[in-house]
């Protein structure tokens, strides 16, 4: 999946301009306000009205008719109505529901409850479990570990890896978070105001970042240097 040009604009300023591909999961990695957020609004015809888009892209499928992409927000409580039960909040039968609920390792009785009755990590899981019901060919995740204990990040990084492999989708993994991303994602693109400024292997790069940006976002991201092993 190939992004040859994704420009935003707002008035006369260019706010992101940059290519990439997804041959397999690609982490987008910078850090707050480099751009990561207004890239997946873009690709999910999310930009505001104020903005302006030029895309060119070989997919395969369209990207904003049918289902083929599915999104994992932060903060799950966006996708999910704290006053409908779970079970409610699918659209596709209880027999599928049960079936997603085993993928992602959820217990089915979590289906009559409602979300604030949920800890964060299963609420995360309950959201996976939604993006996957159409069974997307490109999954986009923004930030999904961020508000979670490490404990539970480690387990949901586990989980969309094994998912992945399982459903053989794609992924895009916008993040701040290297340490996350480097469990995740073969590849990296590192964004600094709208801009690449370094792209690869996502081990290769943490190993040798070449940028001093690069080098920044690397040593924030780990407490000591046992990430190079």
């Amino acid at each position: 999946m190939n992004v040859s040009k994704l420009k935003i604009h707002f008035n006369d300023e260019v706010l992101v301009d940059i290519a990439f591909n997804i041959s397999s999961s690609l982490a987008l990695i910078g850090q707050s306000g480099s751009g990561k957020s207004l890239t997946i609004k873009a690709l999910l015809g999310m930009l505001p009205n104020s903005m302006t888009l030029e895309l060119q892209e070989n997919f395969g499928f369209d990207l904003v008719a049918g289902k083929s992409v599915a999104f994992v927000p932060q903060n799950p409580f966006t996708a999910l109505s704290p006053l409908t039960k779970i079970k409610k909040q699918f659209f596709v039968d209880e027999g599928r529901i049960l079936s997603l609920f085993e993928e992602v390792g959820l217990e089915s009785s979590l289906l009559e409850r409602f979300p604030p009755e949920l800890s964060g990590g299963q609420l995360q899981r309950v959201v996976i479990a939604m993006a996957l019901e159409s069974k997307p060919k490109l999954l986009l995740l923004d930030e999904p570990t961020t508000a979670l204990d490490p404990d539970t990040k480690i387990r949901i990084i586990e989980l969309l890896k094994n998912l992945q492999k399982k459903e053989e989708f794609k992924m895009l993994f916008v993040t701040h978070d290297i340490s996350s991303a480097k469990d995740l994602c073969d590849d990296v693109c590192i964004i600094k105001n709208g801009t690449l400024i370094e792209n690869g292997n996502l081990k290769t790069v943490i190993e040798s970042p070449k940028q001093e940006y690069t080098k920044t976002l690397i040593e924030a991201n780990f407490a000591n240097r046992k990430y190079r092993q």
